[in-house]
């Protein structure tokens, strides 16, 4: 089988320099081709170095994650424009719009650790027009765009709805939207990635709502190294050696896949066929 990862930051500082070895167990654990998405400036060249040592499995994704978009320099859409054109493949992502950060501002300082003492969130009118401009890029260029929401479903759809959209389409990472929304979202354009996270039995909710996803809009994600997934589909523990922190390793994708499978009551042969052949329809 190959298994696609619609979405991971193996660039993450918290991988501590042992990318490569992930990438190696990741590939041993049936691991065909990834999505390693940029969060802003200052990590794109990682992902570029990245995707050129592994050309065949990495796509690289480079976008400004509305959570640091007060790192960006004023120059921050030239660059992204150049970036895209120096790296063979390169789609855009990640990007959105996140209502949570606004509404939880200590807790998206805690996740941000010491980058984010004395940080104040981006308002949503910002959010937004970092958004729509970089989605009128992957629209110009027909790119696909890795899509991150929080709290803020309505608000994107109304976005979508308004401006230009890649013909190819768009992934809503690990979507925990309402049922109601899919089939608006999916007639726009989206594909929609179910996270190893939602197997926790807290996700039920979550879980659910891709029952409503349709078939050839399915992918599956890592978003390692985030959303570790419960214990039984932690295949590969890894933590993050200045922390101690446990984080989600690349390689449980295959544990993921499993799972989805079992889920949906189909064989995992079948469910990776349909995913892979979904993966290449949105990334190329």
């Amino acid at each position: 089988m190959h298994l696609c990862d619609a979405h991971n930051h193996l660039q993450d500082d918290r991988f501590a320099g042992r990318e490569d070895e992930l990438a190696a167990e990741a590939v041993q654990a049936g691991v065909a081709r990834m999505v390693v998405n940029g969060s802003g400036e200052s990590d794109w060249p990682q992902v570029a170095s990245l995707a050129d040592l592994h050309p065949t499995m990495i796509v690289p994704a480079f976008g400004c994650h509305p959570w640091y978009l007060g790192e960006r320099t004023p120059q921050w859409r030239e660059e992204l424009v150049r970036q895209l054109d120096l790296t063979p493949g390169a789609v855009i992502g990640e990007i959105g719009i996140d209502r949570w950060m606004l509404e939880n501002p200590e807790r998206w300082r805690t996740y941000l650790g010491a980058a984010g003492a004395g940080s104040v969130p981006p308002s949503m009118a910002e959010q937004e027009a970092a958004f729509t401009a970089q989605l009128q890029l992957a629209a110009e260029r027909n790119l696909s765009a890795s899509i991150h929401c929080l709290q803020a479903f309505g608000r994107l759809q109304e976005l979508l709805s308004a401006n230009p959209r890649p013909a190819r389409g768009f992934l809503l990472h690990s979507y925990g939207g309402p049922v109601e929304l899919v089939a608006p979202f999916a007639k726009l354009g989206a594909y929609f990635s179910f996270p190893g996270y939602f197997a926790h039995e807290r996700k039920a909710r979550q879980r659910e709502v891709f029952r409503a996803v349709p078939p050839d809009r399915l992918l599956i994600e890592t978003d390692a190294p985030d959303q570790l997934p419960p214990d039984a589909l932690n295949r590969h523990p890894l933590t993050d050696p200045a922390t101690g922190q446990p984080l989600n390793h690349p390689a449980n994708l295959a544990a993921i896949y499993q799972y989805v499978s079992d889920f949906f009551g189909e064989p995992v042969e079948a469910l990776a066929t349909q995913v892979a052949a979904n993966f290449t329809r949105l990334f190329g």
